[in-house]
């Protein structure tokens, strides 16, 4: 469920009387709701009351300074990320605080726009509790307007009992989304049944489905109910309906039109309430199009269908993501970890081809290597492999675009310093100095023009 921002509370730690009423009206203009405390002691206090959402503080104070506050926040609130206040000269602590376990830190004065930016990504939309009852969605964590306009649909049809299909790319969400439509439904205290129709080999499927009668087939020693009637009152969901063999979608579309199951090897029908939500990867119009699917079917399936969209198309949640499964990993007893900014900028701008399930897995494989709390650039790029998508600062990209131009000129000019420098438009001296910086030998270039020479004749 979406937090409005007034109810995303920070927790602001400072001894400067002046800093603290400052930055808590600023964070209050911008409608955070903000408890506020002059020392380290009197937050420790607070904590005893408030669960606050990120807890800000400065690092030197006297008596419990921002240090020792940011372990008794872990060992209090694990999942609560820490943000430092710093100032300039104490940049070094800083930066092993991060080390300590703390998601980030801001130098003073404070700039509006960086702590903004900092709230906004460590302060989740949604509200990281189980969800039960208002919960419904909790477990889709979300600050896009793509995604929050899709559970907008989803919580209306939640109310209904019509047939949901969801679609969308392996690893978007899809079950997520079947759980979150159950949960917010009349049947959330019946069962909720999950099937991979992909999973099971299609001669057990339909006994899978609805069940059979002892004897119905070899190997079949006693009755069995089938996922149908063990969702009576439920939901069924139905993962990956497209690959459903072409034998069981009429049988299951009978199902659907009759509300009745009859279990393989029964002569006789069993009455089924059960809402279906199915869910597939793949383009079912196109099956249908092809005879692979029944067509029937789809327009029983397709009654109401959610698109769940890809990773790469709402990158707006990748930092909010990483810090939900972060926050999860530290509750069930491991310690906080952190991204460096050049870490979550790689995790930002990788292409995502797993989606939500393939980032997840990354997060989880990044906190198991990391030697310390604070999770690196280069680890993350060893995780992702050849994935990496990252994009190169404009400093790096100058560099790399420089030293390319610089080789290029001299392979053109034979290795030869005085033609080069007359091709970039620069004096001989100049030139010899932009080599030097970026580490190139006008030699090596001579020698492969002699070569060349040489080969040809």
């Amino acid at each position: 469920m979406n937090l409005p921002t007034k109810h995303r509370q920070v927790l602001l730690i400072d001894d400067d009387a002046k800093q603290l009423r400052v930055i808590t009206l600023r964070l209050e203009t911008e409608g955070y709701s903000v408890a506020s405390a002059a020392s380290g002691a009197d937050a420790l206090a607070q904590l005893r009351d408030v669960r606050p959402h990120l807890v800000l503080t400065d690092l030197r104070m006297p008596g419990i300074d921002g240090v020792e506050l940011l372990a008794q926040v872990q060992n209090r609130m694990p999942g609560v990320p820490v943000v430092l206040l710093s100032a300039h000269g104490d940049i070094d602590d800083a930066v092993r605080a991060l080390h300590g376990g703390a998601v980030d830190f801001l130098t003073k004065p404070v700039d509006r726009e960086r702590l903004l930016e900092c709230l906004q990504r460590y302060i989740p939309t949604q509200d990281p509790a189980p969800a039960v009852g208002s919960q419904w969605a909790a477990d889709l964590v979300t600050r896009s307007p793509t995604m929050a306009a899709i559970l907008e649909d989803a919580r209306r049809v939640a109310r209904t009992d019509a047939t949901v299909l969801v679609t969308g790319a392996s690893g978007s969400g899809k079950e997520l989304m079947a759980r979150a439509i159950h949960r917010g439904s009349a049947r959330s205290t019946r069962p909720f049944v999950a099937i991979n129709c992909s999973a099971v080999p299609a001669e057990l499927l339909e006994s899978e489905l609805f069940g059979h009668r002892r004897g119905a087939f070899t190997g079949a020693t006693a009755n069995h109910s089938g996922l149908f009637r063990a969702a009576e009152g439920g939901s069924i969901f139905l993962d990956e309906i497209g690959d459903m063999p072409a034998e069981l979608q009429v049988k299951l579309l009978r199902v659907l039109q009759e509300r009745e199951v009859r279990p393989v090897g029964e002569t006789q029908t069993v009455a089924v309430n059960v809402r279906v939500i199915s869910a597939t990867h793949c383009d079912l119009e196109a099956r249908v199009q092809s005879g692979t699917f029944r067509e029937d079917l789809f327009y029983r399936l397709n009654v109401v269908r959610l698109r769940l969209p890809a990773l790469a198309e709402r990158r707006e949640d990748i930092p909010l993501l990483v810090t939900h499964c972060l926050s999860q990993l530290a509750a069930a007893g491991g310690p906080r970890h952190a991204y460096s900014p050049e870490a979550l900028n790689l995790l930002v701008g990788a292409p995502w081809p797993g989606n939500v399930r393939q980032l997840m897995n990354v997060v989880e494989q990044t906190v198991a290597l990391a030697p310390g709390r604070v999770i690196s650039a280069a680890l993350v790029r060893k995780c992702l492999g050849e994935a990496s998508g990252e994009l190169p600062s404009f400093d790096e990209a100058r560099s790399a675009f420089t030293q390319n131009y610089l080789q290029q000129l001299l392979e053109v000019a034979g290795g030869n310093i005085s033609y080069a420098a007359r091709l970039a438009g620069r004096n001989r001296s100049d030139f010899y100095k932009l080599l030097n910086r970026y580490g190139i030998t006008p030699g090596e270039f001579k020698r492969s023009f002699e070569i060349a020479q040489e080969a040809q004749g």
